[in-house]
């Protein structure tokens, strides 16, 4: 397991064969949509396809940390894998709602709340 923490967004990285799960505690916004960006990227050059983001933690959600997630599912997808979102509530799951981008995943679940 792999645990980064940058301003304020811890990523959490629990490896599998050929997946991860990646879990985020606090806000994804512009100062750290890189963060997870590079955790993301990384995992692809690992060749881990099959993503799942744990949004549990998640308080806060801009369109940088939006864009980073759409991005990584187009790259992910290049690849024949796949990227879900588990425990999506609050900011996250209203912009998704709003925007339809909900489509653009492989996967979007809301939080048991």
């Amino acid at each position: 397991m792999y645990v980064q923490v940058v301003a304020d967004l811890s990523v959490e990285v629990e490896h599998g064969d050929m997946g991860a799960l990646v879990r985020l505690d606090g806000d994804l916004d512009k100062l750290t949509a890189p963060l997870l960006k590079e955790r993301l990227v990384k995992l692809l050059a690992e060749g881990r396809v099959e993503v799942v983001v744990d949004a549990t933690r998640l308080e806060f959600c801009d369109s940088s940390g939006l864009w980073a997630l759409v991005e990584h599912q187009r790259r992910v997808s290049a690849h024949a894998g796949s990227l879900r979102l588990v425990g999506v509530h609050g900011v996250l799951r209203r912009v998704l709602d709003v925007t339809g981008l909900k489509a653009a995943f492989d996967g979007v679940h809301a939080a048991d709340r």
